[in-house]
């Protein structure tokens, strides 16, 4: 998700080895003060375009990291189970108002650093305008990787610093560092944007192994979104995704990638209610097999920490007192 002005705050996390900062957007207005009615109509079609086409359409189990207040949950609407993770509790719970009455959805509020989702257990994962806020890019696609098996699909968005705008800035002076730079750049505080050779390397470091690439939201400027209606618009940039792809200059590019490595899935019942399954302990690491749930609270078998569900939404972050 982008910055919103002076509302977030990055959080430090102490606990776990020293988890990195977050971008914080608990009582943030997100849904008003970066989306509807901010003239971001065709970003929103692009990336939705970007996501049908690499998404598997149909399946067991989805996980949107980052889902924030659920701008895209619409598109998970073919899966048995569908997950919105966030670290925004507030978010979530707008997401719960939203779609909380089908069964299918389950909300968890979490670190992603600390992913309280259990191992192996995702057959989709979709993580859309977060990586340019992570810090440990690294420690955040091991997790990923982690709640893949070898069956399993991710589809990942991340910002583009060898961009067209970017390179165009740099050409004139107007910015002092080169996007042609591998190394990320911080334009903002925990605001990233990384070139593709440098996280194609993190990706095979992850043991993540990209099968598409797509370079998406080419004409993300004010021109030719004032004259051009944005659905039109999509759907030109749609002809330019594959090809962009070879050699980004968008701002922001589109990867699927599937952990052939990883461990066979494992047969679970994807029951929303059954969430013993699907969630794992933060405090110890250990695996769903180890909750025990009662009514609207989670215990570690192993550690005890117990975890509540309110306003519809499960909070992993902390456990209670």
């Amino acid at each position: 998700m982008p910055l919103l002005s002076t509302r977030l705050t990055a959080r430090s996390q102490t606990a776990h080895n020293a988890v990195p900062p977050v971008i914080d957007y608990e009582g943030s207005q997100y849904r008003t003060d970066f989306w509807e009615g901010q003239g971001r109509q065709y970003e929103d079609a692009a990336e939705r375009l970007a996501l049908q086409a690499l998404l598997p359409a149909h399946g067991r189990c989805i996980v949107e990291l980052g889902a924030g207040y659920g701008r895209l949950a619409d598109l998970y609407l073919g899966y048995e189970q569908i997950v919105l993770f966030d670290y925004s509790r507030t978010l979530l719970q707008e997401a719960a108002a939203q779609r909380g009455h089908d069964p299918r959805f389950v909300f968890v509020a979490g670190n992603l650093y600390d992913l309280a989702l259990a191992t192996g257990a995702m057959d989709t994962v979709v993580m859309v305008r977060v990586m340019h806020h992570l810090a440990d890019v690294p420690r955040a696609l091991a997790q990923i990787r982690r709640v893949m098996h070898r069956e399993s699909v991710a589809v990942l968005e991340y910002a583009n610093k060898r961009n067209l705008k970017a390179l165009a800035r740099w050409a004139l002076r107007r910015q002092t560092w080169s996007p042609l730079d591998t190394e990320p750049v911080e334009f903002v505080e925990l605001n990233f944007d990384f070139h593709p050779a440098w996280m194609w390397s993190r990706l095979e470091e992850a043991e993540l192994r990209v099968q598409r690439q797509l370079a998406v939201s080419h004409f993300r400027a004010s021109l030719f979104k004032r004259t051009v209606p944005a659905q039109t618009l999509a759907r030109i940039d749609r002809q330019l995704f594959t090809i962009g792809g070879r050699y980004p200059l968008a701002p922001s590019v589109f990867v699927q990638a599937t952990a052939p490595d990883a461990d066979l899935p494992v047969a679970v019942r994807r029951d929303p209610a059954y969430v013993e399954a699907l969630l794992r302990c933060p405090s110890c690491r250990s695996d769903g097999a180890l909750m025990r749930l009662t009514d609207d609270r989670l215990e570690c078998r192993e550690c005890g920490a117990r975890y509540a569900r309110r306003d519809g939404v499960w909070d992993m972050k902390e456990p209670l007192d």
